[in-house]
């Protein structure tokens, strides 16, 4: 299979790395990237060829990863459809709700791929956990995503770039619709840069997710209070914590058992994800994640930065 990759930031760095790292499953024809510069710092550095037009690149390969800023997303899918080019897009899928409807309807009517990038899915860690869970009468999930300040972020909404993470992980682990949602948080120059927000599933179960730029340390944890265990996720080391109370024979006391698991690093997330989306191709099947799992997600992101942005601009009144 020939592959391209679209927009040479870090992420797309990744993307290139790794389409590299598999030469039995396709061949990585090129890269494109509108800041030419960086494309042949890129093209030089792992001797692959820079593409200087979008069309000449989409000509020459049958799939592409995404990696542009998200306002680009919706035209560079446009143009992957127009020449008949599948998609593995990262995340968030488009900037509005809007552009996402109109890009799934034009992909399905063209027979084209849309995968949305969400590595997370892709971890071994976090299957272990959905798998773990399919058991448990699950009470609640709270995460915590927080990184230190830097440059990069100054201009970034933390719940499209973080808490998008979570979101993906929630609807992953319950499978289920939401009845309550409450956010808020703190806003920098009209952006999100710290967010929390509270969650009510259809089956009861309560979730609080809490994103953030303003951290001292990098954090990425989930937890799960079930009705039998407590589940601790250290997702940055690849640890999980499970917690139980058994009794013990001839005790009515319950006795703390804790299994601690850590989970292979030498497994790569990107790689498991970009091969289900070149197997999805070959075999004409289904993204792990699909355009509308994409849209659901974009749909509470762009939900809960709106009301954070909302409640701090009544506060200012």
């Amino acid at each position: 299979m020939k592959i391209g990759v679209i927009g040479i930031g870090k992420m797309g760095e990744n993307h290139v790395r790794t389409y590299l790292s598999l030469p039995n499953h396709c061949e990585l024809v090129g890269i494109y990237d509108i800041d030419e510069k960086r494309a042949n710092e890129i093209a030089k550095k792992y001797q692959i060829k820079p593409f200087h037009s979008l069309d000449n690149l989409l000509r020459s390969v049958d799939a592409v990863s995404i990696a542009v800023p998200t306002e680009f997303h919706y035209k560079v899918g446009l143009s992957c459809i127009k020449h008949n080019v599948h998609m593995l897009m990262e995340k968030p899928i488009t900037s509005t709700v809007d552009q996402a409807k109109d890009l799934i309807n034009r992909a399905k009517k063209a027979g084209i791929k849309l995968q949305i990038g969400h590595i997370e899915l892709f971890n071994p860690l976090i299957q272990f956990l959905k798998n773990k869970l399919q058991t448990e009468k699950i009470v609640e999930i709270v995460h915590y995503r927080m990184s230190p300040h830097d440059d990069r972020t100054k201009d970034i909404d933390v719940v499209k770039d973080l808490m998008i993470h979570d979101l993906y992980i929630l609807d992953e682990l319950l499978k289920d619709d939401y009845s309550d949602l409450y956010s808020l948080g703190k806003v920098i120059n009209g952006i999100p840069e710290h967010a929390v927000t509270m969650i009510k599933s259809l089956t009861g179960v309560t979730a609080q997710l809490t994103a953030s730029f303003k951290s001292i340390r990098k954090v990425r944890t989930i937890n799960v209070v079930t009705e039998d265990a407590f589940f601790e996720v250290d997702i940055l080391n690849n640890v999980m914590k499970i917690s139980r109370s058994i009794k013990e024979d001839n005790s009515d006391i319950p006795v703390p058992i804790i299994e601690t698991i850590q989970f292979d690093s030498s497994i790569k997330p990107l790689s498991l994800q970009v091969l289900d989306f070149m197997n999805c191709i070959n075999k004409d099947g289904k993204p792990k994640v699909t355009g509308e799992d994409g849209l659901k997600i974009l749909f509470l992101t762009n939900k809960i930065s709106e009301s954070i942005i909302h409640s701090n601009e009544n506060k200012d009144k």
